[in-house]
C-alpha cells in the first residue's frame, strides 16, 4: 500500500532550518518553543507514544500511517491506545492544531524538519520483512531537503541503518548523510502500557549517528525528552545490536525459567519459592515461567539476531534453542491440563469445554500480538476439546472468529459449563480469583485449573485440582 493523501496543518510551510548547522542550545529552543515539527511514521502503540513525547517536549507532530481507517479514527479523537496520557495529549493537541494524522508521508516530510520512523518489522518465512521500513524510507528520501533529520527507532538487525537505510536515502535524495542531512538510529525501549513513562523517565535513551554531526543532533534532541539521560554509542550497529540483545537476554532467561519449572513440578518443588530465594544472590536473575512469550518484541528479536548471525556464518545455538522452548511452552501448558484431566477420568474425546482466561499477550493491556493463547487454543482444538476464551479488555478477535472460538468479556459466560480452565494472561482481575470462584462460575462443573501465570489465589479450591506452572500442584481436588 502506498502513502496516500490527507490534508495537513501542523508544520505546513515549515521554516527552512538546517539542524546540522545549529548549536545544541538553538535546537533546544526550537523544540521547546514549538517551532520544530516532527513527522512520526507508524501510528501503532509505540508510534502514538513517540508522537506524545514529542508533543510534550514542545514539538508539533504530524503522524503518518498507511492505514486510512486508523488515521480517520485518530483524527476524530478515537485514539487506539491503552495509556491515558497518550489519549489525552493527542486529543488536546488535535484540538489545538499541534497534532494531525495523515496517510500522505511525502507532504508530512515537506512540512517538518524531523522524521521519526517507528514502523513495524516482522519476521516472515524467509527472514525480516523490510517492506514497511523501505516504504517509509523511500518517501522520506524522495521528499526531504538539505538539513533534514531522519531518526529510525524501529528495532532492526545490526547493519540495517548503515547498509540499507543510508544508501536508500542518499540515492533518492541526492544528498550526503552527515553532510547534508542527519541520520540517527535510536531504538525505542518501551513497554506498551507505560511507554511514555519509559521514554521520558525510566530508561536512558540510546542514540547513535551515521557520523559525528548526526550524533550531535541526536543528543541535542533527546536530551530534552529522556530525563534518565542520553547514552551515545559509537555507531548505529552498536545501538541496533544492543536493542536486540536486551530482548534476547529476556527470551533466554524465560526459557530457562520454563525448563527449570518443568523439573520443579516433577520434584514437587514450588519454583516461585526457588526464585525468591535464588534471586537474593545479586548475580541471579531468574525470570518467572509462564504460558509462553508474546508481543511485538521478545519473540521476534532472537530471530532477527539469528538471521544476521546466519548471514555471518555463525549459529546462535543457545538463542535458537531458547526460542524453541518458549515456542513450545503453550503446548506444554495444554499437555499439563491433559494429564490432570486424564487422572480425573476425562478424555479429549469427551468433547469437554475448556475456558482459556486471557487473550492479551501481557496483563492489563488490550493487545494480543503473538499471544501464547493462540497456540493454547489451537492445541486444545486439535486434541478435541471445545474452547471459549475470556479477556476483560479485548472485545473481538479476527483469528478466533475465523476458527469459530467464542471470545467474551463476560467471565461467567465463558466459564459456565467448563470442566477446566487455563489462566493464560496475568490480568489483575485473575489475581483476585481463587479456584473456588471458577468452580462456582462454571456451575459446579470445573474440576481442574492450570495457572500458567502463577497469579491466582491458591485457595479455596472447592474440590478442583490447581496446578501452577511455577507453583506446582497446590490443590488435589
Amino acid at each position: 500500500m502506498s502513502w496516500g493523501v490527507t490534508p495537513l496543518s501542523p508544520g505546513a510551510g515549515r521554516d527552512q532550518v538546517n539542524l546540522l548547522e545549529l548549536p545544541r542550545e538553538q535546537i533546544t529552543e526550537l523544540l521547546r518553543s514549538g517551532k520544530l515539527s516532527v513527522a512520526v511514521f507508524g501510528l501503532g502503540g509505540v508510534g502514538l507514544a513517540v508522537a506524545t513525547v514529542w508533543l510534550r517536549a514542545g514539538a508539533k507532530v504530524v503522524g503518518v500511517d498507511v492505514d486510512v481507517r486508523k488515521v480517520e479514527a485518530i483524527m476524530s479523537g478515537r485514539i487506539p491506545h491503552p495509556e491515558e496520557v497518550v489519549v489525552r495529549t493527542l486529543r488536546e493537541s488535535l484540538s489545538s492544531g499541534r497534532f494531525t494524522a495523515t496517510t500522505d508521508g511525502a507532504e508530512a516530510v515537506r512540512s517538518t524538519q524531523v522524521a521519526d520512523v517507528i514502523v513495524p518489522l516482522v519476521y516472515g518465512q524467509g527472514g525480516p520483512d523490510f517492506a514497511p521500513l523501505d516504504r517509509a524510507v523511500e518517501v522520506i528520501g524522495r521528499s526531504m531537503e538539505r538539513g533534514y533529520v531522519v531518526v529510525v527507532e524501529t528495532s532492526l538487525p545490526p547493519l540495517t541503518t548503515e547498509t540499507r537505510v543510508r544508501p536508500m536515502l542518499e540515492r533518492l535524495s541526492g544528498l550526503q548523510a552527515d553532510e547534508d542531512f542527519a541520520l540517527i538510529y535510536s531504538p525505542e525501549r518501551v513497554m506498551v502500557g507505560r511507554a511514555v513513562e519509559d521514554i521520558e523517565f525510566r530508561y536512558p535513551k540510546i542514540v547513535s549517528g551515521i557520523g559525528p554531526r548526526s550524533l550531535r543532533v541526536a543528543e541535542a534532541l533527546y536530551s530534552n525528552i529522556a530525563r534518565a539521560g542520553v547514552l551515545k554509542v559509537s555507531s548505529p550497529r552498536v545501538a541496533e545490536f544492543a536493542k536486540l540483545a536486551e530482548g534476547v537476554y529476556r527470551d533466554v532467561n524465560i526459557a530457562l525459567a520454563n525448563e527449570l519449572a518443568r523439573l520443579a513440578r516433577a520434584l514437587g518443588v514450588d519454583f516461585t519459592e526457588v526464585i525468591s530465594v535464588a534471586n537474593t544472590q545479586p548475580y541471579s536473575h531468574l525470570h518467572r515461567p509462564g504460558a509462553g512469550v508474546g508481543g511485538h518484541c521478545i519473540p521476534v528479536y532472537p530471530m532477527l539476531l539469528s538471521w544476521v548471525a546466519q548471514l555471518s556464518g555463525i549459529r546462535l545455538e543457545l538463542v535458537d534453542h531458547a526460542r524453541s522452548i518458549n515456542e513450545s511452552q503453550p503446548i506444554e501448558v495444554v499437555h499439563l491440563l491433559l494429564r490432570e484431566l486424564g487422572k480425573l477420568g476425562y478424555s479429549p474425546a469427551d468433547g469437554v469445554r475448556v475456558a482459556v482466561l486471557g487473550l492479551a499477550y501481557r496483563g492489563d493491556i488490550p493487545i494480543a500480538t503473538n499471544s501464547p493463547t493462540y497456540r493454547i487454543v489451537g492445541e486444545l482444538l486439535r486434541l478435541g476439546y471445545r474452547v471459549a476464551v475470556h479477556d476483560p479488555l479485548i472485545e473481538d478477535d479476527e483469528y478466533l472468529s475465523s476458527i469459530g472460538v467464542e471470545l467474551s468479556r463476560d467471565l461467567g459466560e465463558v466459564l459456565l459449563g467448563s470442566v477446566a480452565a487455563i489462566v493464560a494472561t496475568d490480568h489483575r482481575e485473575y489475581s483476585e480469583l481463587s479456584p473456588c470462584d471458577l468452580v462456582k462460575l462454571s456451575g459446579g462443573r470445573l474440576v481442574a485449573v492450570i495457572d500458567a501465570r502463577d497469579i491466582m489465589k491458591i485457595s479455596p479450591c472447592c474440590g478442583a485440582v490447581y496446578v501452577g506452572v511455577g507453583r506446582g500442584r497446590k490443590c488435589e481436588g
